[in-house]
């Protein structure tokens, strides 16, 4: 892994890793279709996971098209993430046990025993972030700034990396 790799997979993971649900967008019939997923407490490596059923809607969707979104945001710290890749499903009874937290029993009332329970794997091609950790004040100014001069306003970090 070079560092410049290491570097943005370390900014992605410190990004997300406190938003407890993300929007995965699949496409359906050439729409786009997002929904809530459940973040798991794993480190970001370049790959999401999510925990799902093989008889829902997202799984037939992927099945015809594997090009996924998944965003996150966090208004309230000014941070946002977009991440683009392919989705597969993943039946492997090692990774999901490693994954698995009494509280996705809402979901899957027959615990690890639920015959349907597979794992949603994204692999990340490209993210793009927002990163305006700034206090209100400072935001506050920042936008008062802009109005004065007629200069845009800054939005803190940005970039747009390819995986």
């Amino acid at each position: 892994m070079n560092i410049n790799r290491k570097e943005t997979l370390e900014k992605l993971n410190e990004l997300i890793k406190d938003i407890e649900i993300a929007m995965l967008t699949t496409i359906s019939g050439g729409k786009l279709h997002s929904r809530p997923m459940a973040t798991q407490e794993a480190e970001f490596d370049g790959d999401l996971w999510f925990f799902t059923s093989k008889q829902t809607h997202k799984a037939g969707e992927i099945a015809k098209d594997n090009r996924v979104n998944v965003s996150y945001s966090e208004p309230e710290d000014n941070r946002f993430v977009s991440m683009s890749g392919t989705a597969e499903l993943v039946d492997d009874r090692e990774k999901i046990e490693e994954l698995w937290s009494p509280v996705y029993e809402a979901w899957f009332p027959k615990g690890l025993e639920d015959p349907n329970i597979v794992l949603l794997k994204v692999t990340v091609d490209c993210a793009e972030y927002w990163d305006a950790n700034s206090s209100t004040l400072v935001e506050a100014f920042g936008l008062l700034k802009a109005l004065v001069t007629g200069q845009p306003a800054g939005g803190g970090d940005h970039a747009f990396i390819s995986l």
